[in-house]
């Protein structure tokens, strides 16, 4: 494995990070049906420049999983699977337009940067109920997720949870932020 990045980690991390992510992934079965570690596995051997994102998500409270492969690409789609919105990412208002807009009380970042600066994508609302399939998340949190720009050029973000069995997707003022929502990112491999 090759980890000479700027946005690297240590073989070492690298090794314990593909530990946990083996032992998270034979845990949640549930989540890959039909998939094999070993191909997982390969795959992030072969591109360690992704295990600097994932150990991000990770870091950040994310515990990111596999939920799909694309056939067309080759890649491995990881999503974050925590059962509550990452702690780690909490607190942050939508973008930097909303982060600008804000007079006083700023966060300290934004998602759509914070998920920037890991590499991330934020999920859009159809992967945010695909992940909801997999189990129950965000049943006392909420997750940002990706807007449409219809809705942000109006000044709104959207968001997500899970509440009386039923995931809700609404909107938001892009520039309100909570200590319980942060966002959920996916990465390819």
């Amino acid at each position: 494995m090759n980890y000479k990045s700027k946005k690297a980690i240590s073989p070492e991390q690298g090794e314990q990070l593909i530990k946990t992510l083996k032992l998270r992934f034979k845990k949640n079965m549930k989540r890959h049906h039909g998939l094999d570690w070993d191909n997982v596995d390969a795959k992030l051997k072969a591109h360690v420049d992704k295990l600097w994102s994932l150990n991000e998500m990770e870091h950040t409270g994310g515990e990111p999983d596999v939920v799909g492969y694309d056939q067309i690409s080759g890649e491995f789609i990881f999503y974050d699977c925590s059962v509550e919105t990452p702690s780690g990412r909490r607190s942050l208002c939508y973008d930097r337009e909303a982060l600008d807009s804000r007079k006083e009380n700023k966060p300290v970042s934004s998602a759509m940067e914070m998920a920037a600066s890991m590499g991330v994508e934020l999920l859009t609302e159809l992967q945010y109920r695909e992940l909801q399939q997999l189990g129950n998340f965000d049943t006392k949190t909420s997750s940002w997720l990706k807007t449409p720009v219809e809705v942000r050029i109006l000044g709104g973000a959207l968001f997500g949870d899970f509440r009386y069995g039923t995931v809700f997707v609404y909107h938001n003022g892009a520039a309100s932020y909570y200590a319980v929502r942060a966002f959920r990112a996916s990465l390819r491999v």
